[in-house]
């Protein structure tokens, strides 16, 4: 069974059917620790589409990557059992809620066999279908990197659109405030209800200049200590 899960080692970079990180494609998850799952989905943006075509694309990218790191000399194949699960369908493409339906289930057979999903995609409204199989008996904390909040409480008519999923995952208790950081947010807004929520909520919001006048490792100091708080209780 271990043989089934090993790194492509030894085959050309070039050749065979591209999978993320050169992992080997695994359709059962109980064979992994961490399944790379793509989400080929970009129904919750209202402008510049796309996004949908990026699990194709990084695998193909990603077949450039060797395992072995050049300072630390760690090989994480050796350490854990990761496959590519390939992506998940999407029989319903033009229907968000649907969609994400699609997603809560494929994410929560994986989340259910005690394998770590790592989900590649897809714009952000797939954050919060993937919350809800991650989060539904207790609530987790979270890092973003990003340049938005996405704590919008709409767009454009849709309460679950890619600039709303934190804000809906933390009304829907699967994101704890109180253990979550947003890196980087910047740029001009429209409005500051979004900003507005995080801040209200709890949420530890650091700028690109709070960014920059911390530096780096003040900041992953700062993670740490909002993300290993207490968590918030049901």
């Amino acid at each position: 069974m271990e043989e089934k899960i090993r790194h492509h080692e030894s085959s050309s970079r070039f050749s065979g059917m591209a999978t993320f990180l050169n992992a080997p494609l695994v359709r059962d998850p109980i064979l992994l620790d961490i399944a790379l799952i793509g989400v080929p989905f970009d129904g919750g943006v209202e402008n510049r589409p796309g996004q949908r075509h990026a699990p194709r694309e990084i695998r193909n990218m990603s077949s450039l990557l060797r395992p072995i790191h050049h300072v630390t000399g760690v090989n994480p194949y050796d350490l854990c059992r990761v496959g590519d699960m390939g992506d998940i369908p999407f029989p319903h493409a033009l229907d968000l809620e649907a969609s994400h339906s699609d997603i809560t289930k494929f994410v929560s057979e994986v989340h259910n066999a005690c394998v770590v999903p790592l989900c590649v995609g897809g714009d952000h409204s797939i954050s919060l279908p993937a919350l809800r199989a991650i989060a539904h008996d207790r609530s987790v904390g979270m890092v973003l990197v990003d340049a938005h909040t996405d704590t919008l409480d709409e767009e454009l008519g849709s309460r679950f659109s890619h600039g709303t999923p934190f804000r809906r995952a933390v009304e829907e208790e699967l994101l704890d405030p109180a253990r979550t950081v947003m890196i980087g947010i910047r740029g001009p807004r429209s409005s500051t209800e979004g900003f507005t929520f995080a801040l209200e909520s709890g949420i530890r919001v650091i700028s690109m200049e709070e960014f920059t006048e911390m530096g780096v490792q003040s900041v992953i100091a700062e993670t740490r200590r909002v993300v290993g708080a207490s968590r918030r209780r049901r």
